[in-house]
């Protein structure tokens, strides 16, 4: 009536095989194909994307500003009139004393303007804008290794809560093995009802137990469709990525320290904002424009059939007051760069919070696999132990429940701990800045922010996106 040594063993196993890296034929869905999926299909991770496709536009919206700007104009219309002579002149000339005429005037001009000088303006605003790119760029950077962190813990979390689905399972037929075995203690007078109700009460609580562990398996597998995007079917072993992180925690601050985009991006917004305090302050500068305008008018007067026009003038805009407006502008920029200042030092504090504290979780999950598979193999011979003492009688029910709860509760700790182990392998990778599908060696085509760049970068004309829309 009791389960053997041996088949406790295997439950074990079979309860974690998913977690401790041993393979199976049978399953297909790996973890680096979850990331390959999610580094595809995630919507956070494809709307980062367009988002830095945009941001690549203000660059050629800044050029425009060394560019000329070139207007035609046209119109017709109908122009009446009345003149009226006075009588003097009407006895001398013999005409009549009012004269009426109808013309239909029409021209064409074109009008030209270059902006010579603008107190370079537009020099910074340019470099501002690629400022901007650059730390879009490092934002899409810092979002792929966001995604790709959910998709490595969703993927391990549906492996951890199907592992542990199983362990309530094997743990509520073990505790229905020992009902069954207290009752029939019972029928016979070896035990009072007490153990038979204490024996009932661990069925019920593990039957709870089973129907929680069924509902964070179907968050989990929720979880796993949101991010990746594919349903979780036959998942194979997830293994930690320990060969590609730093080897001490000093080293891996100073990799954060030094390649973490999120302080790369802070850093690039301190560039744009230098730059857009320059911007702001070349409205106390004079402007410097030449323009040309060329027109054709047709019937504009009575009995002139066309008048042609030309003109090219150099203008110069000095600004002596405009309101004040533009020197709260210049004001609030140098602000905004002090404040863009201050959050490069706190994304580096952040950082470095980060890298200790999944350094931390990534030790301590090695010590708890150790202590948690030391603990499930005491747990199995303390339950061999108390069950053969059980059966002479001097060990009660609830000593033989308690034993079972010990082990199942081991079993489950080693199934979290491995589960930590993995994810804190990525976390760590994540915190130094490393984390992307080049240095995991995903096979999938990587995205290159650089190629919608250059296409868009130089076009001085056309409406159609690089994509086709």
């Amino acid at each position: 009536m009791w389960l053997s040594a041996a088949g406790g063993r295997f439950f074990a196993c079979a309860a974690v095989i998913c977690l401790v890296g041993v393979s199976h034929p049978a399953l297909s869905q790996s973890l680096d194909e979850a990331l390959a999926a999610a580094y595809k299909n995630n919507p956070t991770l494809n709307s980062q994307r367009a988002a830095t496709r945009v941001t690549d536009e203000y660059v050629p919206i800044a050029l425009a500003g060394y560019r000329p700007q070139i207007f035609g104009t046209a119109y017709y219309g109908t122009q009446w009139s009345e003149s009226k002579v006075g009588s003097s002149t009407l006895s001398s000339q013999n005409v009549s004393g009012t004269t009426h005429s109808t013309t239909w005037p029409y021209g064409v001009g074109v009008t030209i303007s270059q902006t010579i000088y603008d107190g370079l303006k537009t020099a910074n605003s340019v470099r501002s804008a690629e400022s901007q790119v650059r730390g879009q760029r490092e934002l899409l950077r810092n979002t792929e290794q966001l995604v790709l962190l959910d998709a490595a813990t969703a993927y391990m979390n549906v492996l951890q809560n199907s592992a542990l689905l199983e362990l309530q399972k094997q743990n509520l037929q073990a505790l229905r093995e020992e009902l069954r075995a207290a009752r029939d203690r019972f029928s016979v007078g070896e035990i009072t009802r007490t153990d038979v109700a204490q024996a009932e009460a661990s069925v019920a609580t593990a039957q709870s137990e089973l129907a929680l562990a069924e509902s964070n398996l179907n968050t989990s597998n929720a979880v796993f469709f949101q991010v990746i995007g594919l349903r979780p079917t036959k998942l194979t072993p997830g293994r930690p990525i320990d060969g590609l992180l730093p080897k001490t925690l000093p080293l891996a601050v100073e990799t954060g320290l030094g390649k973490h985009p999120a302080i790369k991006s802070a850093q690039f917004a301190v560039d744009a904002g230098l730059s857009n305090v320059k911007v702001a302050e070349a409205a106390l500068s004079p402007t410097l424009t030449l323009n040309g305008q060329a027109s054709s008018d047709y019937n504009s007067q009575t009995y002139v059939q066309r008048t042609t026009s030309a003109a090219a003038t150099l203008n110069l805009n000095v600004p002596i007051y405009q309101g004040g407006a533009e020197f709260a502008n210049i004001r609030q920029s140098k602000e905004t760069l002090g404040q863009l200042r201050i959050e490069v030092d706190v994304n580096r504090e952040q950082v470095r919070a980060n890298v200790v504290q999944y350094w931390g979780a990534l030790q301590a999950s090695k010590a708890a696999i150790e202590s948690a598979q030391a603990s499930v193999a005491a747990n199995e011979i303390a339950l061999r132990g108390v069950r053969e003492e059980w059966r002479v009688g001097q060990r009660t029910t609830l000593d033989v429940l308690n034993a079972q709860t010990a082990l199942f509760n081991a079993r489950a700790s080693l199934v979290t701990a491995q589960r930590d182990r993995v994810v804190a392998s990525y976390a760590v990778l994540s915190a130094t800045g490393d984390l992307n599908a080049t240095r995991l060696g995903l096979k999938i085509a990587t995205y290159n922010p650089k190629v919608h760049y250059e296409q868009v970068r130089d076009a001085w004309v056309g409406v159609r996106t690089p994509g086709g829309d």
